[in-house]
């Protein structure tokens, strides 16, 4: 049996539509500046090469291995500075500034934004939730599509000793490149999508490589409140084309401050833990070797869960340095009629920005009426059972074994008891505009 449900997808570009592109293509192109065949040639973007690192993650990127500075500052400079050319340029879909946004009272400080802009002029589709790994289909919206004045910036590795900045490089038809492209529907200020190698039209799944990337993101980004995150299919993932999110937030997520449970130390020197105190069961990975030893570990766990069919979300915090995995199964509650009217009427699809405690509200009773209950009721609905999550941990340890200690499988409820808060100073939340919340 087929699960779905009748979905509004969130619209991420200018160009998306849910059937195939319209009209016969002509020698000049379709006419809409796309990332096609029809349009690439001769097309430049700018170009961020950063350094690929060895053993040595710095606070400030790969710049601390040199103790140079860089020749354009990725987050503020580049990253912001283009975001905000996007918006004068009026490409947004709305302001998402005007967004009223507040810190929910309580222990966890679940954060409240009112985005009434995401679910409006949308169209239902029929969603599948039942398969996490689906073949790509060039005939339903892809990123190909999107206006080359969406994207941002190219975004690779180099094997210089030092970050290099290009202004007006040619798009490389023949090395896929990976973009960096306005959300047209931000959740905040600075929402982007990372998009590795666009042009070989990968489906929404990770692999070590396209995680590594990611990884380096947070890297370069050097700031703690710029996190990426990543929904699988069926865990709320709109668009069958590898994608991350990635957006800037100046104050703590929930899910940051929660206490952890070591479980083990992998051979590479990763530490795995268990997430305590939180309405969503998951994993949290940190330290490593090398940045690296970190993303193997992280990509082969998620590559174990597409592979055994279950979905999840990724919260890379941090700077790169915790990584949230959270396994779970709202949509597919829903699909099977087990999630409560009450819930399904706030029209909230707890994907990983909601599951991090980042709650987008698209009713405005529901931003009056928020509370740190009516979050962790809605976040409950989304977790695994205790039973079910120690199945899909003992099915993740025996995929990354090789890189464990050997007793790890029978271990992993038995090992130390390591409770620690995670480390992130509370801040005292949101206030003023967006752009002036960037730290000097």
């Amino acid at each position: 049996m087929i699960l779905s449900i009748k979905r509004v997808p969130t619209v991420v570009s200018n160009y998306q539509k849910e059937e195939a592109e319209e009209g016969a293509r002509h020698a000049t192109g379709c006419g809409r500046n796309c990332l096609r065949s029809c349009c690439l040639p001769g097309a430049k973007l700018p170009l961020y090469a950063f350094t690929k690192m060895g053993n040595v993650v710095g606070e400030k990127g790969s710049f601390d291995i040199e103790n140079k500075e860089p020749p354009v500052n990725f987050l503020d400079s580049l990253l912001l500075g283009e975001w905000e050319d996007r918006m004068q340029r009026g490409l947004f879909r709305y302001d998402v500034t005007a967004c009223e946004t507040k810190v929910i009272p309580g222990e966890y400080g679940f954060i409240a934004q009112l985005n009434e802009g995401r679910h409006l002029k949308k169209r239902p589709t029929e969603f599948r939730v039942d398969k996490v790994l689906q073949p790509f289909d060039e005939n339903k919206f892809n990123f190909t599509k999107v206006g080359q004045e969406e994207v941002l910036f190219q975004f690779e590795g180099r094997e210089d000793n030092e970050v290099q900045f290009f202004p007006n490089e040619p798009i490389d038809i023949d090395n896929s490149p990976s973009v960096v492209a306005i959300n047209v529907s931000p959740i905040e200020y600075g929402h982007v999508l990372l998009i590795p190698r666009i042009l070989e039209c990968l489906p929404q799944r990770i692999d070590r490589e396209s995680f590594l990337l990611a990884l380096y993101m947070a890297v370069e980004a050097g700031n703690p409140y710029f996190r990426l995150g990543y929904n699988s299919l069926g865990a709320f993932a709109t668009i069958n084309h590898l994608h991350f999110q990635a957006y800037y937030l100046a104050t703590p997520f929930p899910i940051e401050k929660a206490p952890s449970k070591k479980i083990t130390t992998t051979t590479g020197g990763v530490k795995i833990s268990d997430i305590l105190n939180y309405p969503v069961r998951g994993l949290v990975f940190e330290g490593g070797n090398a940045l690296e030893d970190l993303s193997n570990v992280v990509s082969d766990s998620c590559i174990c869960l597409q592979e055994n069919n279950i979905p999840y979300n990724v919260l890379i915090a941090d700077c790169g340095k915790r990584i949230f995995l959270f396994p779970q199964c709202y949509a597919e509650k829903q699909a099977l009629g087990e999630v409560s009217s009450e819930l399904l009427d706030t029209q909230v699809n707890p994907a990983v920005w909601e599951i991090s405690g980042h709650m987008v509200l698209k009713r405005k009773e529901d931003y009056e009426e928020a509370s740190e209950e009516n979050a962790w009721r809605l976040l409950a609905e989304v977790s695994l059972s205790e039973e079910r999550l120690q199945e899909v941990k003992e099915l993740i340890f025996e995929a990354i074994c090789c890189n464990m200690d050997e007793e790890i499988v029978t271990r992993v409820m038995k090992d130390e008891s390591d409770v620690t808060p995670q480390s992130h100073d509370d801040m005292d939340g949101l206030k003023g505009s967006r752009p002036a919340m960037v730290p000097a």
